[in-house]
């Protein structure tokens, strides 16, 4: 009882690491991929609804346009630029919860469901005109 079990003598490595993975070549970018690229990349900074929001949206006919959405996505940045974490993001008669460094949209509420309301857990809020 001398030897000692050491690593390795128990479970040996099938294949030393790195080794046998095949090199992927690089390809050329082509103008329509770089294109889709790009596209990729904005979509990265767009807001996200949770599944959450999605229904509360749907249960109160909440519809956001274009250009509606890219308002509150200003105010989301702009909530980021000053460190907030969860903000309330006030637009026309629409109340939104949004995980502001995610960029999610938590919850939704019409005017309607929003008034008497007290949101708690949230470190900022956003008013949009």
């Amino acid at each position: 009882m001398a030897d000692g079990i050491r690593i390795g003598q128990l479970y040996p490595a099938k294949q030393p690491i790195g080794i046998g993975k095949p090199v992927q070549p690089r390809t050329q970018h082509t103008e329509t991929d770089e294109g889709v690229l790009f596209q990729t990349l904005l979509k990265a900074g767009e807001l996200k609804f949770s599944r959450h929001a999605e229904m509360r949206m749907q249960q109160r006919g909440i519809s956001l346009k274009p250009e509606q959405l890219s308002k509150i996505v200003t105010a989301v940045e702009a909530a980021e630029a000053k460190g907030a974490k969860d903000s309330l993001i006030l637009y026309r008669d629409i109340a939104m919860i949004v995980n502001v460094p995610s960029k999610t949209v938590v919850t939704a509420i019409d005017g309607g469901s929003a008034e008497g309301n007290v949101f708690t857990q949230i470190d900022s809020a956003v008013v949009i005109t």
